[in-house]
């Protein structure tokens, strides 16, 4: 009896020796998010992204299974990431004139942004008296997730925080992101798009082609630089005080 109990307790465990439950588990949890969002009535504070992490969370938190384990058969989905993003491209080029049209006003708010959107992470932490670790792990929390790791990764932080953070700051931006924007009036989809972008990474770019293809594009190309830019300054900037 004790030795069928123990099988039966392990059967989670050997469903994860294959990349198969890691995948399905997280594309199950994607679509169920999908339909609670739906439910919802779609709110912005609470994107099918988030509930799906959560779904996982709780599953992995009941089942006798590891974060290692759920991780090492995910690491499959995270090779499209990459991909996923330079796919972006298609509605740049869409809106290729209109982005032509703007460049001189881009090119002087994406810097400024990206530099604050990672300085006021990391001198909050350092003031409540966080180590480098969580620092390192901050810095980079407004940029979208390859790059975010890749720099976590170089300058030192933890993964894992790094992707809670990220989560966080996605859903943080959209809220405040369309809070002020119908608080300012602002209704110019290039605008929204961009800022959501900057902001909020994949998530914001995900709600902005929710609004229109024209501030998806915008969104596309705010995160793209934000994490072009990033990715050159943050190291250089990192190394000279830590």
């Amino acid at each position: 009896m004790n030795e069928w109990l123990s099988r039966l307790a392990s059967l989670p465990q050997s469903w994860f020796e294959t990349p198969v439950a890691a995948i399905a588990l997280t594309l199950g949890a994607y679509f169920a998010g999908i339909q609670v969002f739906k439910l919802m009535r779609r709110p912005s504070w609470c994107p099918p992204m988030l509930i799906a992490a959560l779904l996982i969370a709780a599953v992995i938190a009941v089942l006798p299974v590891g974060v290692e384990d759920y991780n090492r058969g995910a690491a499959w989905l995270m090779l499209l990431l990459g991909p996923a993003t330079v796919a972006l491209a298609v509605p740049l080029y869409q809106q290729l004139p209109q982005i032509r049209a703007l460049w001189k006003p881009i090119l002087l708010t994406l810097p400024l942004s990206a530099t604050l959107a990672a300085l006021y992470a990391v001198a909050i932490a350092a003031l409540l008296g966080a180590p480098v670790e969580i620092l390192a792990s901050l810095a980079p929390k407004s940029v979208t997730s390859p790059i975010a790791m890749g720099l976590t990764r170089e300058l030192g932080g933890s993964t894992a925080l790094l992707m809670g953070a990220l989560v966080i700051t996605g859903v943080t931006a959209i809220f405040g992101v369309e809070w002020l924007c119908r608080l300012l009036r602002i209704r110019d989809p290039r605008l929204i798009g961009l800022a959501l972008g900057i902001n909020g990474h994949a998530l914001g770019t995900v709600r902005a082609f929710e609004i229109s293809s024209v501030a998806g594009a915008f969104a596309s190309l705010g995160m793209s630089l934000t994490g072009t830019f990033t990715a050159v300054a943050l190291p250089l900037v990192w190394h000279l005080f830590f």
